[in-house]
């Protein structure tokens, strides 16, 4: 598991990008990514390209970084989900609080 992130040159879009699973053991380097900055990026994007597993810690990890982008304000994308993540994402409701 890794987590990556990169700023856009303008400092408006953050992705952050989850290599492998998406569980607990990335709480502190999912938090790191997006906690430091200031000011918070208007436009966050969750790359889940090569996210291969999501559990309940990580639906709880993103509901803390849409909580600290603004709650019902935030605008952030979860994208390239694979089908089982989607799934996940689609039980839990998800889709109403972020753009996948």
């Amino acid at each position: 598991m890794s987590v990556g992130s990169s700023l856009s040159p303008d400092g408006k879009v953050l992705t952050i990008t989850i290599n492998g699973r998406f569980d607990f053991s990335a709480h502190q380097s999912f938090r790191d990514s997006y906690e430091k900055l200031s000011p918070t990026p208007s436009e966050i994007v969750i790359d889940m390209m090569e996210t291969t597993y999501l559990d309940s810690s990580a639906l709880g990890m993103l509901l803390l970084l849409r909580d600290h982008a603004g709650g019902d304000s935030s605008k952030i994308t979860l994208k390239n989900c694979n089908d089982d993540i989607r799934k996940i994402l689609t039980i839990s409701n998800f889709e109403q609080l972020f753009k996948i």
